[in-house]
């Protein structure tokens, strides 16, 4: 028999812990989603977001960083009503240039060439999450604020899953995600191994502007330190993404503005002219993890909490994104059918249906950066020769492309019915 709900817990549908990137997304999707869905008989859903940060302001999902939306993740936003917003804060990658330094193999990248206006869209995380945390403030969104607030204690029944906060609330849900970070506290509640594969690399990021225009161009250049990838932004700045060996970072970190600047001229090169100014430098680890499993009893793993990646090919908030979409088409498919979101064979769709794509992804990023943060002399006459195979040989950089736009698979079905 199952146990009561006590009358101190408040009831939900669905909890989701981490109102970042991917726990936004989500919360604003589903319910977008089952309205379109529901010709007029108003379905929803009733979401709790705990969220650590008491403003976004704080929220360490929204800092200085940028993402580069692939044309994938574009058509993903059109289906959850959000690219007429995104558009306002996006700048479109026009062409991507990827070069190996010291060497004159290069290969690039055009949206021409896949039918498609842009190859990618770069966004800074700070206005797309105002973004997403203002459409979800609307009154009719379904959706109520625990901040700042954060799980104590989980508890899972046959029927429902129950979450203490910090706090001292108790809530109730069908099911509980958990979008809570590389670090994923429900991962750590619910005793879910990940595995975790240090690359001995740290990333340094930056806003820069140059004396000539990006116009719309970006940069992957392979650099004695490690992968340097340039990104267009808007008001004629571009960002930089800088992965070097972790022993290296904090001699580039402690360069004077005026040094940097000269040390990434030497590394780049003169493509966009001279480096003019810097913003704020930051540094954090890379590494890869990966929670052993996808679902719970009751519970779901997405975005960083599910698996954590290399930036080398910038595919960590398009493969979250793909993992927001499946569980939503998995979710308004139990809701349309009247059946428990949280049940198992739920679950073990969305964990079917992400398995491919997640494998792949990530044995891709990590191949990049095995041939191309290798300074060994044979790994680097045959990345050469494939870049150049590749310029010259259109078949050759399709699988990259492909990647790069997020066409792994086809779309979660989403469609409105």
């Amino acid at each position: 028999m199952a146990e009561q709900i006590t009358e101190s817990h408040q009831q939900f549908d669905l909890i989701i812990n981490g109102g970042g990137m991917a726990g936004a997304t989500l919360a604003w999707g589903i319910n977008y989603i089952l309205g379109a869905n529901s010709h007029g008989d108003k379905a929803q859903l009733k979401i709790a977001i705990i969220e650590a940060s008491p403003d976004d302001n704080s929220h360490p999902g929204f800092d200085a960083r940028v993402i580069a939306l692939s044309y994938g993740s574009r058509e993903i936003l059109e289906q959850l009503g959000l690219w007429h917003d995104y558009q306002g804060i996006a700048t479109p990658i026009t062409d991507i240039s990827v070069t190996d330094r010291g060497h004159f193999a290069q290969t690039s990248l055009n949206p021409t060439d896949y039918q498609v206006a842009a190859l990618g869209y770069v966004v800074e995380l700070e206005q797309s999450g105002r973004l997403l945390h203002q459409k979800l403030a609307q009154a009719n969104s379904g959706v109520t604020w625990f901040r700042p607030d954060s799980i104590k204690e989980l508890k899972q029944h046959q029927d429902r899953i129950d979450v203490t906060l910090a706090g001292g609330q108790c809530l109730s849900a069908k099911l509980l995600v958990a979008s809570d970070g590389g670090f994923s506290k429900v991962r750590q509640l619910l005793n879910v191994a990940s595995v975790q594969t240090h690359f001995n690399q740290s990333a340094i990021i930056a806003n820069i502007t140059t004396s000539q225009a990006h116009h719309g161009k970006a940069y992957e250049r392979f650099t004695d330190q490690g992968p340097l990838a340039l990104l267009p932004m808007n008001e004629g700045r571009s960002s930089l993404v800088w992965s070097m060996h972790t022993e290296n970072v904090d001699q580039i970190m402690a360069l004077s503005p005026t040094q940097f600047l000269a040390k990434l001229q030497d590394a780049f090169g003169y493509r966009l002219g001279m480096f003019e100014q810097t913003g704020q430098r930051v540094s954090y680890p890379l590494i890869l993890t990966m929670a052993e499993q996808l679902t719970h009893h009751r519970s779901v793993f997405i975005g960083n909490a599910a698996q954590a990646l290399h930036p080398i090919a910038g595919q960590g908030f398009n493969l979250g994104l793909r993992d927001v979409a499946q569980l939503i088409s998995q979710i308004s498919q139990a809701v349309t059918a009247q059946q428990d979101i949280g049940q198992f064979k739920v679950l073990d769709n969305y964990r079917q249906a992400r398995e491919t794509d997640r494998k792949q992804t990530v044995a891709a990023t990590s191949g990049l950066v095995s041939i191309f943060s290798n300074n060994y002399w044979p790994m680097v006459v045959g990345r050469n020769i494939a870049l150049q195979l590749s310029h010259c040989i259109g078949p050759l950089k399709r699988p990259v492309a492909y990647q790069m736009l997020g066409w792994r698979e086809p779309l979660a079905t989403m469609h409105h019915t």
